[in-house]
């Protein structure tokens, strides 16, 4: 059982709360119960806001917690939804929860935030010097706000030392999502967007969230390189990578090797093969237009890359994954 705590702030947006304590309160059950399975909880959700009170949410709504911040005495995940609009005085309104997430940080306790919200983690220092992402309107604020952070409004999810960040309003749910296929692995994640009928796309094909960096290395040039292949996946060369990283091909094949313990072209294979399942798990799509879109013209060459990385074939995968019905 994996305990999550949801931060209820003032002037929240309901649904930044709300969508991601369903998302998290019916992984491993809603699915079970619509296929008539065992159902097996998987999350244990707990609501809290600074003093247990309830919030006034941005609109005629009010809504009461679980407890208070004080009150957690045992958590593995803290979720910070949407602070609301007011983004001058957050920090004032929130002053106790600063040193509360720090505290949970150094326990090793991963913190998700989304859209306004992840500028109040901004403001505790964790996400100095780490990718981030928020609501395209708001990252110029940000960038002048907290100027450390790497600021990625281009990416619906990112993720970075167990600090993951969601772009806007609805957003929500694509975190969540992303957090139960971390938490859980990939088939409970597609199993509860499908018994609540969330569009799985746009949190996996989404930048980062195709495949988590690896980031440990601490260099910075193959970590430059890494970053413009993941968003160049499907037509990217391992020269061009190279060039944008400002080496020889022959350094950075010999750096890139060392620091993730992959070829480019191997890193580039797995990036292509991680898109692929994703895509694979839509009908809608053929194997040949799958193929295409990750970047192989070639169908049968996809298809000996696939089966190397994935060990089956694209469509005994696409079978695998069938469970729509």
């Amino acid at each position: 059982m994996i305990d999550v705590t949801i931060y209820f702030p003032q002037g929240m947006f309901s649904s930044t709360a709300i969508g991601p304590m369903e998302v998290f309160r019916h992984s491993g059950s809603l699915w079970n119960l619509c296929s008539g399975t065992e159902v097996e909880t998987r999350f244990r959700v707990t609501t809290v806001s600074i003093d247990g009170r309830a919030v006034e949410c941005d609109g005629p709504l009010r809504i009461e917690p679980m407890a208070s911040i004080h009150d957690v005495s045992k958590t593995d995940v803290i979720l910070i939804p949407s602070t609301g609009l007011a983004l001058e005085d957050v920090v004032e309104r929130n002053r106790d929860v600063v040193p509360w997430l720090r505290r949970w940080r150094e326990r090793g306790v991963a913190i998700a935030s989304v859209c306004s919200g992840v500028g109040l983690v901004a403001a505790t220092g964790l996400l100095d010097g780490r990718r981030a992402t928020t609501h395209w309107g708001l990252a110029a604020k940000f960038r002048m706000l907290y100027p450390r952070v790497l600021w990625m409004p281009e990416y619906m999810v990112t993720e970075e030392d167990n600090l993951f960040c969601g772009g806007g309003v609805h957003a929500a749910l694509d975190l969540s999502l992303y957090l139960v296929e971390r938490f859980c692995g990939h088939e409970i994640a597609l199993q509860s967007a499908r018994a609540m009928s969330i569009e799985t796309r746009r949190a996996w094909q989404a930048g980062f969230a195709i495949a988590p960096l690896k980031l440990e290395h601490g260099d910075a040039g193959v970590q430059r390189a890494q970053e413009w292949m993941h968003s160049h996946f499907h037509h990217g060369s391992a020269v061009e990578a190279a060039r944008h990283a400002g080496m020889s091909e022959r350094n950075f094949a010999r750096r890139f090797k060392q620091a993730t313990g992959d070829s480019p072209l191997e890193y580039q294979q797995k990036l292509r093969v991680a898109a692929a399942k994703r895509l694979l798990e839509n009908p809608s799509q053929t194997i040949e237009e799958v193929s295409q879109a990750v970047g192989y013209g070639d169908v049968a060459f996809f298809r000996t890359v696939f089966q190397r990385h994935a060990g089956c074939s694209p469509a005994a995968y696409r079978r695998r994954f069938d469970i729509a019905s």
